[in-house]
């Protein structure tokens, strides 16, 4: 377990400082924008030990326990992105970024669904643009579609080592393109169009794609490098298996029920939701475009309603850099944010401190939390805003 806090006298120091607060009212110490169903966070942590992590505790559903700790198939490891058993040549792959928009123009999305890691942030107009990373890409025969680039997407990125897949951008991204790790497929490069066709269904610029083998083409002309080139952390998320899963029931108090959570505060034009389904223990995701279809956010090529087993909202700093665009300070430290997974949730900050550095998300005991295993929607909302959940 990693934790910022590794010696005895710093806790009881940190313990007695917290025992001093409480008489007067703990909760006003932590400055969270988020506004919850019942109007009442206590976010006040326990103070009597350190929380074991993970921790499966009481479950607080009838979730079947599953044993994983075995791969079903020889020579399969552990995603680094999902913890799921995959092939090792599949984890030995650098993955792939795309930039997504979200529009009603857009919809639907063709293979949303397989991406391993979704990232959710405002782009000029508060509509919302995702970052989708694909962990196992290269049979995927449509992805997207596809839009222009932003800068804080390519921070994301970076985490991961993946190739930044995209069409364009503003003029502000160049420094950053040029940058010489920097590597990317741009569908409006003549040298990297090969990977990309256009749809008859709707109109320029809405109906852009790429295909796997496609991407892997241009990526193998460009001469980039498709195992990790150790830029990265050498591990990202921390996970339990499904054997032992977090319910976030050692956080006692400081958890919050969160069956449903609803981003219409941070996002207002796509309004997406995400309820939670105690059969299967996964957040279905649903959005209430402006102008567009309501409803479950689908998966054109599988049909499917995009699930996900872990939901990070992550309050970032920002500002207007004319013309609509946004700039995030993806790079801070301590900042705001919550953790949501099997019905529950949890304050918690974030730090990121360098370009490929891993975004880090720790408790209100500066432990880093443990994720479950499976899918992770990262929703990134600009200081200020509120979400509301039950």
């Amino acid at each position: 377990m990693r934790t910022r806090k590794n010696t005895v006298n710093l806790w009881i120091l940190f313990i007695s400082i917290l025992l001093s607060f409480t008489a007067c009212g703990l909760t006003d110490t932590i400055d969270s924008p988020i506004i919850s169903e019942s109007d009442n966070h206590n976010l006040t942590p326990m103070v009597t030990a350190l929380p074991q992590i993970p921790s499966s505790g009481t479950p607080s559903s009838n979730l079947p326990i599953e044993d994983d700790s075995l791969p079903p198939e020889e020579g399969m490891v552990r995603s680094r992105l999902t913890n799921e058993w995959v092939d090792a040549d599949v984890a030995a792959t650098r993955p792939l970024a795309v930039m997504v928009p979200n529009e009603v123009a857009a919809i639907p999305h063709y293979n949303l669904s397989k991406a391993s890691i979704i990232y959710e942030a405002n782009v000029e107009g508060r509509m919302t643009r995702m970052l989708a990373i694909y962990e196992d890409w290269k049979n995927l025969s449509k992805i997207g579609n596809i839009r222009s680039l932003r800068t804080y997407y390519m921070y994301w990125a970076f985490e991961w080592d993946a190739f930044i897949v995209h069409f364009g951008g503003p003029f502000f991204i160049n420094d950053l393109l040029e940058a010489p790790t920097t590597e990317n497929i741009d569908g409006l490069s003549s040298p990297d169009s090969s990977a990309f066709s256009r749809s008859t269904d709707r109109p320029n610029p809405h109906n852009a794609y790429a295909s796997g083998a496609g991407l892997e083409n241009v990526i193998s002309q460009k001469g980039y490098s498709l195992s990790y080139r150790g830029l990265t952390d050498d591990s990202h998320f921390l996970f339990t298996d499904k054997s032992s899963p977090n319910y976030l029931t050692q956080y006692d108090t400081a958890a919050r029920n969160a069956t449903y959570i609803d981003m219409s505060g941070c996002y207002p034009l796509t309004r997406c939701y995400f309820e939670y389904n105690d059969e299967d223990g996964l957040y279905y995701r649903s959005q209430h475009l402006t102008s567009g279809t309501d409803g479950p956010h689908i998966d054109a090529v599988t049909g499917e309603q995009l699930t996900f087993k872990n939901i990070l909202v992550q309050y970032v700093k920002y500002e207007e850099l004319g013309e609509g665009y946004l700039a995030f300070q993806c790079h801070d430290t301590t900042r705001d944010g919550w953790f949501f997974t099997n019905g529950r949730g949890i304050h918690v900050n974030w730090e990121k401190t360098s370009d490929y550095g891993a975004t880090r998300y720790y408790d209100d005991y500066g432990n880093e939390i443990i994720l479950n295993t499976g899918k992770t929607m990262i929703c990134v909302v600009e200081e200020g805003n509120t979400f509301t959940f039950r």
